[in-house]
């Protein structure tokens, strides 16, 4: 049977990985993201000490250049996180495990391994949202993961104000506070209310406000991408009582428009967490090396 190796790789910490799928880790080791080669370096030192693997999978904090035909392909492209900008990710890791490599998005990687294990089991449309120090978005459509122009950038389309909410300036350094991530992110939430989103209690009023930014973003991805079934996932999500709120203003927003029954009457099951809990993440990457096996450590 394969082995595959999976790396998880955020912008705070790495986990990498071996096995074959979420129930199935035979070793396992996170760390903090530092800079570049010391992150990568530690990772091949895990993969080294393990037994040999048939394909290594990456999901990657972004943006990411994932056109193979790029001379850039496999790179981090122009992030905030310090001292990642342009930084080779597959390149290192392929020249030193001399292993095909699977790569792309952190969040195409969660809902590709809730696609194969978890809440989008069977299905061919879903999406996954990360809501935590950004937001961040992968869609399965028809079966396959969406890629175009780039990849999808959930976290920055733009939505609208909401009326008690206009004396923010927003938090995103692009788009200021006309867009999903610098009005709704845990970021965001700090500098509006003054303190972190995991120190505000559940009843706060930061909590509806959040619930209608976020219904409103996913009224416009259900309306466009119709998935099958919306993934909500990241620290912010962790909230008592964020999905009824989420759920009940999504229902008022697509007013009736969208005739599914999963939308009419069973919301509770059509926006949901990850069935995966914190294991999206690995099991995705794992997933990506699975369908790298047959591929070649070449970097164009």
């Amino acid at each position: 049977m394969a082995r595959y190796g999976a790396i998880e790789a955020g912008g705070t910490k790495f986990v990498c990985a071996v096995g074959t799928g979420p129930r199935d880790l035979t070793a396992q080791v996170r760390f903090p993201t530092t800079n570049p080669q010391e992150t990568l370096a530690r990772c091949v030192e895990f993969f080294r000490t393990q037994p040999k693997i048939d394909a290594l999978g990456v999901g990657c904090f972004g943006p990411l250049e994932l056109r193979r035909e790029s001379p850039l392909y496999g790179h981090v492209t122009a992030t905030p996180k310090a001292g990642w900008s342009n930084a080779d990710i597959v390149g290192p890791l392929c020249q030193a495990l001399e292993v095909p490599v699977g790569f792309d998005t952190d969040v195409n990687a969660a809902v590709l391994g809730e696609s194969r294990w978890g809440a989008a089991l069977d299905l061919d449309t879903a999406i996954y949202i990360t809501i935590g120090t950004g937001i961040g978005g992968g869609a399965l459509v028809g079966g396959r993961l969406a890629h175009g122009l780039l990849h999808p950038e959930m976290g920055h389309v733009l939505i609208p104000r909401e009326q008690d909410d206009l004396a923010f300036s927003g938090g995103c350094p692009f788009h200021g506070g006309r867009c999903w991530e610098g009005l709704a992110s845990g970021p965001a939430i700090e500098r509006r209310w003054g303190q972190p989103a995991e120190a505000l209690p559940a009843d706060h009023p930061a909590w509806d406000l959040e619930a209608r930014y976020i219904a409103s973003a996913l009224t416009s991805l259900v309306l466009v991408l119709s998935p099958e079934r919306v993934i909500l996932g990241g620290g912010v999500m962790q909230v008592a009582g964020l999905f009824p709120l989420i759920r009940s203003y999504l229902t008022r927003s697509l007013a009736g428009y969208v005739q599914a029954d999963s939308l009419l009457s069973g919301i509770d099951d059509y926006v949901v967490p990850p069935l995966l809990g914190t294991r999206a993440g690995i099991a995705g990457a794992l997933a990506l090396a699975a369908s790298a096996t047959h591929g070649h450590c070449t970097i164009p």
